[in-house]
């Protein structure tokens, strides 16, 4: 790490070096520096920026580190702090909580056997089983149910439950589903450990273990402790059994076990199981700079201009090469737009006069997470949120071609077709160099999405996905930095269209397909916008789409799901499960908590088109 640490120094002393040799700013964003930023931002040194890394908080002291060379104010004044002279680094990040990693506590313990001591195993953390990373801490006693699969999917007609056979037991399934290594099939979205999980929570199980795919069991994909920063636990211990343990509690062998696979049965066998699996909770980091605007009155209102530096590190969750290890360098996406910030910094920052209205410059984190740093951002932010006018967000804005440019977010505010200067109701449009596809919605994948949940205009720039696409292939040398250069132009243009203005953006409620939505895959559709913060104690909703099923039930901004018919509700998993249980037409009613008081409210889902 140190050794990372100190080539991550070097190479950022050398592009300091180069950009201080360079000639005065021309007026328009500079595709050089824009080449020097993301070459850094995407070099092997700060090894794939995976939010809590020491490579994400290089990136971040970057980032602080240009906002100081341009003189940007910083938002945080921390205690002994002097506000002239040189300005601290550190006052430029806005920490938030998450959760790194985990890793194996020392009171894991796993023992097969009955009464007798003479007769008892015991199998050893991390050689025989291992505690899954959403695993909750517990102590649990009981017989053993093998369950097959592990799935209850009702439409399917398919219960491995059935009977109550685990009802008070430890479940005990294997990966994978009868479809067999078919990515289409009928059961395709009941594969991932977390809905096993559910599935024995719901059935009344008091610990699932899942019998590894490996032989080798520390090849097994599941084997490597893991967290996943958008829910909480499980609710019950999950663990991973090596095959041959499971050979060896089922009294079978290698060549059998596939048959009993669709067959569930309770085993005479019991054990007693602890789990303890420890998190390592850092802080993550924005960086945030402001620059005050120059009118009197109009500096109380604030435009914010951000992009996400963050990016997934050496692959695992959400990488398309999973079992690469390789670095995921993340130039498009997201090195691109946060040069993007920090170009536009130097443009506007240097313009005379300076913009009416105040600039705040953010770099967020956890955007790859579930928008952590964005969503902590909007809950604290640096200046009131009722006076921010707008957002302006840039993700993956590095690989534009035939000059098409996607911009959405248009129907958030009636003033955006006439500020980005395309007709009315017009889905495609050609503005100034640029063949423009508009989308309405204000909310999306990115980090707008916060904003847009708190009733304020959004824009939205990217220039679309790619083969290099949350690969490690997607390096600095592959950017368009001059295409890039142009973009700038265009956004930069719109930020002080905006700034210009003599009154504010008026917010509108964006039109949207009802169908669109991070779920996919159900059959129904209720139109919420989930939260994807970890949560243990329900489903905190970001925002409700305007005339949805949960609109009309009366579910709004703020709620907290926590149980949906008979179904408890403790995070997005849970939630999703649910929903995938739901069938159109059909009244459930949903329990949620709002301002501490417990609420029940009837929903008919609506047919997903």
């Amino acid at each position: 790490m140190r050794n990372k640490t100190l080539s991550a120094l070097f190479l950022l002393v050398l592009i300091s070096l180069a950009v201080s040799a360079q000639q005065p700013a021309s007026d328009g964003p500079s595709p050089a520096r824009l080449q020097q930023h993301i070459s850094y931002l995407a070099s092997d040194a700060l090894d794939g920026r995976r939010t809590g890394t020491q490579g994400a908080n290089d990136a971040a002291h970057y980032v602080a580190g240009e906002f100081a060379r341009l003189g940007l104010q910083p938002t945080i004044h921390r205690a002994g702090a002097s506000r002239k002279g040189s300005i601290a680094m550190s006052q430029y990040l806005q920490p938030f909580p998450y959760v790194a990693g985990v890793e194996l506590g020392q009171k894991n313990a796993l023992v097969l056997g009955g009464k007798r001591d003479d007769l008892k195993i015991t199998l050893k953390a991390g050689e025989d089983w291992m505690p899954l990373g959403f695993s909750s801490n517990a102590t649990v006693e009981g017989a053993v149910s093998f369950v097959g699969f592990g799935i209850t999917a009702s439409e399917l007609k398919h219960d491995d439950y059935a009977d109550g056979i685990a009802k008070g037991r430890i479940a005990l399934a294997l990966q994978g589903t009868p479809d067999g290594e078919n990515p289409h099939g009928q059961f395709a979205r009941f594969e991932g450990v977390r809905w096993k999980a559910i599935a024995a929570k719901n059935a009344g199980a008091i610990a699932l273990i899942v019998i590894a795919k490996d032989e080798k069991f520390k090849d097994d994909r599941l084997y490597t402790l893991s967290y996943d920063n958008s829910a909480g636990d499980a609710g019950l211990p999950v663990i991973l059994m090596s095959r041959d343990s499971a050979y060896r509690m089922l009294g079978t062998s290698n060549a059998s076990l596939g048959d009993i696979g669709t067959n569930s049965r309770a085993l005479s066998e019991e054990l007693t199981l602890t789990t303890d699996v420890v998190r390592k909770e850092v802080q993550a980091y924005n960086v945030i700079a402001v620059l005050e605007g120059s009118d009197r009155l109009l500096k109380n209102e604030t435009i914010v201009i951000g992009a996400h530096y963050d990016h997934l590190g050496r692959g695992g969750e959400g990488s398309l090469a999973p079992r690469s290890g390789e670095v995921h360098h993340g130039a498009d996406d997201n090195a691109s737009g946060t040069a993007g910030v920090l170009e536009l910094a130097r443009l506007i920052s240097s313009q005379k006069p300076r913009p009416k209205r105040t600039i705040v410059f953010i770099c967020f984190s956890g955007e790859e997470e579930g928008l952590l740093g964005s969503n902590y951002y909007v809950n604290h932010p640096a200046r009131p949120l009722a006076n921010t006018v707008a957002i302006i967000n840039m993700d993956m804005i590095g690989r534009m071609k035939d000059n098409k440019l996607i911009v959405g977010g248009v129907g958030t505010s009636k003033e955006w077709r006439q500020l980005l200067g395309v007709g009315e109701s017009t889905s495609t449009a050609t503005s100034g160099p640029f063949s423009v596809t508009l989308q309405e919605d204000g909310y999306g994948p990115s980090d707008h999405s916060s904003f847009y949940a708190k009733q304020i205009p959004v824009l939205f720039f990217w220039t679309g996905t790619h083969n290099d696409y949350h690969k490690p292939s997607d390096t600095f040398d592959k950017i368009n930095y001059n295409d890039e250069a142009r973009i700038l132009s265009f956004v930069s243009n719109v930020v002080l269209s905006v700034d210009n203005a003599d009154k504010r953006l008026t917010y509108t409620v964006a039109k949207s397909d009802s169908q669109q939505g991070r779920s996919t895959g159900f059959r129904v559709y209720l139109g919420t916008i989930p939260n994807y913060s970890d949560s243990n104690d329900g489903l905190l909703l970001d925002g409700v789409r305007d005339d949805s099923p949960a609109a009309k039930a009366g579910i709004k901004a703020g709620d907290k799901i926590v149980k949906i018919g008979t179904r408890e509700i403790k995070n997005v998993y849970d939630y999703t499960y649910a929903l995938g249980e739901m069938k159109a037409g059909e009244e459930y009613v949903i329990e949620l908590l709002r301002a501490g008081e417990r609420l029940t409210v009837k929903i008919k889902p609506e047919a997903r088109k």
